[in-house]
């Protein structure tokens, strides 16, 4: 298979020695695509030949990119991808809201079984049935409406950091989790109008069509998502209707969007709002920690975790194989680093 092998500390020093600058673009679209793996080879192609950095997920129902451009290659790239497949011509591209050029360091691009994991059965739902794709101005103009409900697609630590104003937030770790959620929530009101939101619309997609599968019959997202809001009403000089920051899955964690913050350090409880993943890396948590707490724990999750990092590293390896399971991210998620915010009560503009 087609991929970069080289060490990820050398790749990201390569980068860091640039002297070009790079553009954080994304896009996604879903549509049949027969035979994944070869197409998953000649985009990696393509895309190798212009310097493209990113992830990029292929499955039989579509693709969905991140990605880091070259901007003096920026051009060309479009022109590539637009003419690699009919179905990708004139595709929407989603640009970063902050970007600095560093989200990516390498290229990756991985077939999947699904370009967004839902965890339900295939049938389950009808994506050729999905919601209104409403623009930024008339989604900022329908959240205050007192017949719309409006709900973050999210999980709960992208929300935890940044949310719409009168959102619903589902306590999610996962998006099945949140889409289920969102039905036996409201399962008794499917006569309201149903605003979806997500980063960038792909997951509203699926979202949306589920919603209707299940008897909701007026549901809308918002088209290009948090990402093309965010564009937008920064061009028109419109108070945003976003607080906080917008998630993102490269290493950035996070873009401003309206400069507040409104989330806490997980271990001291200031006001922060910057994701990072424990130092430890046999537990790798992704949690919120400010700069104090972050020198204080040597940017690790707990005590715990910077007394393992501390340790040379024959002994790491030897608790690693005698612990792993006490030190498994997923069981720290759950007991130690878990947001305590009230996400599942109606969110009243910033706190």
């Amino acid at each position: 298979m087609l991929e970069n092998r080289i060490n990820k500390e050398i790749l990201k020093e390569k980068l860091n020695n640039e002297v070009f600058n790079r553009q954080t673009l994304s896009f996604y679209k879903y549509f049949d695509i027969e035979q994944p793996t070869q197409f998953r080879d000649q985009l990696y192609k393509v895309l190798d030949k212009l310097n493209c950095f990113g992830r990029i997920y292929v499955a039989h129902e579509g693709v969905n990119a991140q990605m880091s451009v070259p901007e003096n290659n920026v051009t060309l790239f479009l022109a590539e991808l637009y003419s690699f497949d009919k179905e990708l011509n004139n595709l929407p591209i989603k640009y970063a809201i902050e970007d600095d050029g560093k989200s990516f360091y390498k290229l990756t691009i991985k077939v999947r079984p699904k370009i967004v994991a839902d965890g339900l059965e295939h049938n389950s739902y009808d994506l050729s049935k999905v919601g209104e794709h409403m623009s930024a101005l008339d989604f900022h103009a329908a959240i205050n409406d007192p017949n719309t409900v409006v709900v973050d697609m999210r999980n709960h630590y992208e929300s935890e950091i940044g949310r719409f104003e009168n959102a619903y937030c589902p306590d999610a770790d996962t998006f099945r989790e949140a889409i289920v959620d969102v039905v036996e929530k409201f399962g008794q009101e499917k006569d309201k109008r149903f605003l979806l939101y997500c980063t960038g619309g792909i997951r509203c997609e699926k979202a949306s069509s589920y919603l209707i599968h299940h008897g909701f019959d007026n549901v809308a997202q918002l088209h290009g998502g948090i990402i093309e809001y965010a564009q937008q009403i920064k061009k028109l000089g419109i108070n945003s209707k976003f607080y906080g920051k917008n998630f993102v899955f490269d290493q950035r964690l996070g873009e401003r969007v309206d400069g507040q913050v409104i989330s806490q350090c997980h271990q001291c409880g200031k006001p922060a709002d910057t994701h990072t993943n424990c130092a430890n890396d046999d537990c790798h948590l992704l949690f919120i920690q400010c700069e104090a707490c972050k020198v204080q724990y040597d940017g690790c999750c707990g005590e715990s975790c910077k007394s393992i990092i501390q340790l040379p590293l024959a002994d790491r390896k030897k608790l690693r194989a005698e612990n792993f399971d006490k030190y498994a991210a997923s069981k720290i998620f759950k007991s130690r680093l878990r947001p305590q915010l009230a996400h599942k009560k109606m969110v009243n503009g910033a706190k």
